[in-house]
């Protein structure tokens, strides 16, 4: 039985918050995430990247780093990392079996999310972790993984509105939400909020008594944007490295990891200026601003799934002086695809749009009458069975930048084509 069969059975059990049954499986395995310091990472944007940076310095620095992270773009073994290898299939497969065995028939099952969790913890404490990097799955304070007590440093990256199905309509909910992963007296580190947000954010440090750190943008450092090296160097309190993750949006989760790591040097963990600087130098964030190379042709391929992450990767093309656009985009129906087209569509833009394969996604038909109601002066608007054929479609026009984006999922399914 593979890992794909095994967590197929879960997987109509959809998304249930709540830590009860997380709680009830992790005791039945011995409670593992109890034996695995954690550093715990919520956000809307910024959480993948945070987590990428932390693990690579952490390993760098020479520490036993576990790494979870979700969803995984092509593989569920990228989703659970030891010192940023993934986990073996086989590994992955019988830690599975071991939970799975764990669950009481006659108690409510749990979700997919809450049983490859479990999973997580389980292997961690299993290879004996010397710290593991948490990101949140969804929201926070219901979420699977927000059952360590006393986190070494809790991360809250940012907060906009995405997932208000389930964590509420108003920016304020959310932010209550997110700011669930925080625990009495432990250190916060916290990014740029929205007032709102902020609000309800700084009133929950006061309440728990959190010593907490609300971290500025890094500073590129003048002789790095003089030279245009490649990647930039950045300096966030004093402390000075390299930045290879593509986007301004970097400064501010870059600065996030930094706050943490310092938090950790307070803490007695030795990380040093050089190990800083050459773990950041070897962070990989794959789907998020990375250019590839598609049968000859340079594409941009970013994960942008909300409205922020839409103005981001606007913000990066806008950069580049690129001109008009050809957007190749596929959006889950869950997704505010008037906020993204609003953020991203520009008029003499090309918009080709496809449906993102396996998962909930929002008809192409749909999102091409939202999108010419939203920029009646696009070039082209047009609707395509497949990726394949709208990946064809965008190399007619040789001329233009071509981004693919609009859901992980669909970036996932790409990359598995290549």
């Amino acid at each position: 039985m593979n890992t794909d069969t095994i967590l197929k059975r879960f997987e109509h059990f959809g998304v249930r918050p709540g830590l009860e049954r997380s709680r009830q499986l992790l005791a039945k395995l011995g409670n593992p995430h109890s034996s695995v310091p954690v550093i715990h990472v919520a956000g809307t944007n910024g959480k993948g990247s945070v987590c990428a940076y932390l693990s690579a310095v952490l390993a760098e620095a020479g520490y036993r780093t576990g790494r979870y992270i979700s969803p995984h773009l092509v593989d569920w073994t990228e989703r659970i990392c030891l010192n940023e290898e993934p986990i073996s299939p086989a590994q992955l497969q019988q830690l599975l079996l071991e939970v799975q065995d764990a669950i009481e028939p006659d108690e409510p099952s749990p979700t997919q999310f809450e049983v490859i969790t479990a999973a997580a913890w389980l292997y961690f404490a299993q290879q004996q972790v010397d710290i593991a990097v948490m990101e949140v799955g969804l929201g926070g304070r219901l979420d699977a993984t927000n059952v360590c007590e006393r986190p070494l440093v809790s991360v809250i990256t940012s907060i906009s509105w995405e997932h208000w199905q389930v964590l509420g309509p108003t920016l304020a909910d959310i932010a209550g939400e997110k700011a669930g992963i925080l625990k009495p007296g432990c250190p916060a580190v916290v990014g740029q909020l929205p007032p709102e947000a902020r609000a309800v954010v700084e009133k929950r440090i006061a309440e728990l008594g959190c010593p907490a750190v609300w971290a500025e943008p890094a500073a590129v450092l003048e002789s790095a944007s003089l030279s245009g090296e490649h990647p930039r160097w950045v300096s966030y309190q004093g402390i000075e490295y390299p930045l290879p993750l593509e986007g301004d949006i970097q400064l501010g989760n870059s600065a996030l990891a930094m706050a943490a790591l310092q938090i950790l040097r307070q803490q007695g963990w030795e990380i040093s200026d050089g190990t800083v600087a050459a773990g950041m130098a070897k962070t990989r964030w794959p789907g998020r601003l990375q250019w590839v190379t598609w049968r000859n042709r340079r594409l941009l391929v970013d994960g942008a799934h909300n409205e922020a992450s839409a103005r981001a990767l606007r913000r990066y093309v806008d950069s580049l002086d690129a001109g008009a656009v050809t957007w190749v985009m596929g959006i889950l129906a869950s997704k505010d695809r008037t906020g993204m087209f609003k953020a991203l569509l520009r008029p003499q833009d090309r918009l080709l749009l496809v449906p993102v394969p396996d998962a909930n996604s929002a008809a192409p038909e749909e999102l091409a009458a939202l999108a010419s109601s939203i920029c009646p002066e696009l070039a082209e608007g047009r609707c395509f069975a497949d990726l394949e054929a709208g990946l064809e479609a965008a190399a007619e026009t040789l001329d233009n930048l071509t981004v693919l984006c609009g859901s992980l999922y669909l970036i996932g399914h790409f990359l598995n084509l290549r």
